[in-house]
């Protein structure tokens, strides 16, 4: 967050998405396209409906946590973008040459701000990170790694600013990391 911060103070909208934008590969391109799916809902609702495979995880709790952690996010960032409806890389440097883009990548335009698929995935992870049992905590380091790797995904299909993926993780973090805490209270009840 602090190095986020930092960025955001030291270099413009323009520098940051340039930097990333406009070092790319063959390889690249198809890891960031793949990349960026770990951040929308058809994947996050699958895993988590999956995990309901194993035992713990087929509960009341687990059920309206997991619910609530990712849908609540999921909609202050839809809130957000409709208030802002900012607009996305695509729409201002479309006519600049040095920006890369390839055809099969969806065109967006408008309601940048804040990336969902950064919140998806910040919510998603960090929401699997605060279940694991505690012999698997380094997981979460894992996870980190690829919500990150959502956030630069975003920025390299020129869909979004760093600005817009930086508060889609915050917003995915804080709010399911108070929902989980809010929910853990009444785990008890509903763990039958």
């Amino acid at each position: 967050m602090v190095a986020g911060g930092f960025l955001l103070i030291a270099y413009t909208r323009r520098d940051i998405f340039y930097a990333i934008n406009t070092h790319y590969n063959g390889a690249l391109d198809a890891l960031m396209y793949y990349t960026t799916w770990l951040g929308e809902g058809t994947v996050i609702i699958a895993v988590l409906v999956l995990l309901m495979v194993i035992p713990a995880y087929r509960t009341r709790w687990y059920f309206f946590s997991a619910l609530l952690c990712n849908i609540i996010p999921f909609f202050i960032q839809q809130l957000l973008k409709s208030l802002f409806n900012a607009p996305r890389p695509h729409l201002l440097y479309y006519d600049r040459l040095w920006m890369h883009y390839l055809p099969e990548w969806p065109v967006l335009l408008e309601r940048s701000f804040p990336s969902g698929h950064s919140a998806g995935a910040a919510s998603f992870f960090c929401f699997l990170s605060l279940i694991l049992p505690p012999r698997y905590n380094k997981l979460g380091f894992v996870f980190f790694i690829l919500v990150l790797a959502v956030c630069y995904s975003r920025i390299y299909l020129a869909a979004h600013f760093f600005e817009d993926v930086y508060a889609g993780s915050i917003i995915g973090v804080i709010t399911t990391t108070l929902i989980f805490s809010f929910m853990d209270k009444y785990k008890n009840r509903l763990v039958k």
